[in-house]
Parts: structure tokens; sequence; C-alpha cells
């Protein structure tokens, strides 16, 4: 019966995730462009690469800044700047959006030297005596995470938004993770380990 449940919850999440119209979504991206870059590809640190990544999570954001918003923080994802981007958003508009960026190609980051081997080591092996889970375990070996399952790409990805994720994670401040996965992990990883995660994330390709 868990199963089956399982299986229809995947279907009806399949039957969102194709509805998105990706030219209606880059007619509808003109006002992101200015954050995330005309294709996805953010040139500012702190805002997200959005280009490649997955459309169920993207959608899934959006839908969860959308309930921050309307729920003034207490649900969902708030923002203070998404939260007036998406103010006026429908669910198609979402769908699209989030198709759209899917559908672009986000450019290879890079990993410094000196973030590899402790970067390295969390994001493959974790920490077992500390109880930190693999990086690798939901992300995958080269960090493009899994659609299906909600898991981010976070190939590529600016070391600086990383940071401040895993930082909001660690802080509670963020709370829209499945089953609390990210902030059981953020929780136990230091400012260096932190730091050196976010950097290193951005060069696998």
């Amino acid at each position: 019966m868990k199963k089956l449940a399982l299986l229809l919850t995947l279907i009806a999440s399949f039957t969102v995730y194709a509805q998105g119209d990706a030219e209606a979504g880059k007619a509808k991206s003109t006002t992101c462009a200015a954050c995330h870059g005309p294709d996805g590809n953010s040139l500012i640190p702190a805002n997200p690469v959005l280009a490649g990544q997955h459309e169920k999570y993207l959608l899934k954001q959006l839908q969860d800044f959308k309930l921050g918003m309307t729920t003034g923080g207490e649900q969902g994802r708030y923002n203070a700047v998404m939260a007036g981007m998406v103010a006026s958003l429908s669910e198609q508009d979402m769908s699209d959006l989030a198709a759209y960026y899917a559908s672009q190609t986000a450019k290879p980051g890079a990993t410094p030297e000196t973030s590899v081997d402790l970067g390295e080591q969390i994001y493959l092996a974790g920490d077992s005596e500390r109880g930190i889970a693999a990086c690798i375990a939901c992300h995958g070996p080269r960090g493009n995470g899994t659609s299906l399952s909600g898991f981010p790409k976070i190939s590529g990805q600016h070391a600086e938004y990383v940071s401040a994720q895993l930082m909001a994670f660690r802080e509670a401040k963020r709370n829209n993770d499945l089953n609390s996965m990210m902030r059981i992990v953020a929780s136990k990883l230091s400012d260096k380990e932190i730091d050196a995660i976010s950097q290193y994330v951005g060069g696998l390709h």
C-alpha cells in the first residue's frame, strides 16, 4: 500500500513537472534576468545559477517562496526579494519559468586547489564518527542531483550562494528541505567545512 501511494505521488509530481512551457517561461523571465542572468547563469555570486537546474526542484522553490510570502515565513521558504518576485505569479507562471531555466545550459565552475582535500573528503565520504552523511549520497558523483527525488543539481553553483544556504540550514533559517535532511547535515558542519564544500562543488561537472 505504501509503495502504491509513493508511486501515485511520483506520477502526480511528474504530471506537474511536465506542464511547464519553456518558451512561455522565457518570455516571463525578463524580470528575473537582473539577478539570475538572461539564461539563468547568474553573474552575482550571492544569487544562484538556475540554468540546468531540475525543473521539479525549481518549481518547488518558487512554490515555497510564495508560501513563505503568504504565511509571513511560517511555512515554505522566505526571502524578502523573492517574496516580491513571486507575489503575482500563478502556478502556470511558475511551471513555465521552471521549464525555461531547466532547459538552459549551466556554465561550468571551478574548484580552488585549497578546497579540494577537505571538500572532497566531506562530499565523498562524510564523517561517520560525527554522523555527517556524504553529499554524494543525494547529489551524486558529479553534483547533478536527481530530478524525481527532488535533490538539486549543485555542480557549478556559486560558492557564496551554497555557503549561505548551508549556513541557513545550520541555523534553521531555511527549513524547506525534505525530512530535515539538510538541517541535520548542516548542523554538524563547521564554518571551515562549509566553506570547503561550497568551493568544492563549483568544480563538479
